[in-house]
């Protein structure tokens, strides 16, 4: 019998992936904070995650004509964000609210790699027999 991944680790392996992409837009946000005109962006992580495991189950390439589904799901989602103080050169990237946000979602990245290992251990153990 095989081991199906996707249903042993469940939503974190997607979320893993999601919350590293979420990553490399807030260290864009932060790496362009002088940056005279720059859009800070985010994007809605529920509602994406919520794309990913949708279009996980119901899309598929049935036959060669067919165009494959979309592994990012980054492209509509990405949202710009309204900074609190406006800056006169159309910067809207406010570097306290992105360190914030990146610590954030750093908390969480390590939350899903601690599932991660805790469901992978519950498979080496399964596996062993104990």
């Amino acid at each position: 019998m095989a081991i199906n991944f996707d249903k042993a680790l469940g939503v974190h392996a997607q979320a893993l992936v999601l919350r590293e992409k979420r990553s490399e837009l807030l260290a864009a946000n932060m790496a362009n904070a002088d940056t005279p005109g720059f859009k800070a962006r985010d994007l809605d992580f529920q509602s994406v995650l919520k794309q990913t495991l949708s279009s996980n189950v119901s899309l598929g390439k049935t036959q060669t004509g067919h165009l494959a589904p979309a592994t990012e799901m980054l492209g509509g989602t990405l949202k710009y964000r309204n900074p609190n103080q406006a800056s006169l050169d159309g910067n809207t990237v406010e570097a306290q609210v992105e360190q914030a946000k990146y610590a954030e979602n750093n908390v969480q990245y390590q939350a899903s790699l601690q599932f991660l290992k805790g469901e992978f251990s519950g498979l080496m153990t399964a596996i062993r027999g104990q």
